[in-house]
């Protein structure tokens, strides 16, 4: 059991480890593809919430900007999408809004693994959502 347990643990440790490299490097790569080929400004948000809005007590809110002829994408990347990454993930477009007095356009979340749950939140916040990258329309 004991054995068991720890490769459990590995093979998750491995696992969250290669989605949050996998993150960055897809957040790395539309950076550079729209930059370089469509004249977009991507902007990767680093912003302290001192008022604790987004998770209840003050915290960094990181947080992924597509801006393009004037208008504003808020966008999530993320190797997998809970129910309750959802209702963080708008939280965070509307501290963004707030803190630059600027409405998004659109709420997107792109993600292998979209929980069905996840997905009702998003359908009711709002929230497009995107699995396979030839589902997202043109910008």
């Amino acid at each position: 059991m004991a054995l068991a347990r720890k490769h459990d643990r590995t093979v998750g440790a491995l696992g969250a480890r290669w989605g949050l490299s996998s993150e960055k490097a897809f957040r790395d790569a539309l950076s550079s593809i729209l930059e370089q080929n469509f004249g977009v400004r991507v902007l990767h948000i680093d912003e302290y919430d001192d008022q604790g809005t987004v998770f209840g007590r003050p915290e960094q809110v990181e947080l992924d900007v597509v801006v393009t002829n004037g208008s504003l994408i808020v966008m999530e990347l993320k190797s997998s999408m809970t129910k309750a990454d959802m209702y963080i993930f708008e939280r965070k477009a509307r501290f963004y809004e707030r803190r630059h007095d600027r409405k998004a356009d659109r709420l997107m979340v792109i993600s292998p693994m979209i929980d069905p749950r996840a997905q009702r939140v998003g359908e009711r916040l709002g929230i497009e959502m995107f699995s396979d990258s030839l589902l997202v329309e043109s910008l």
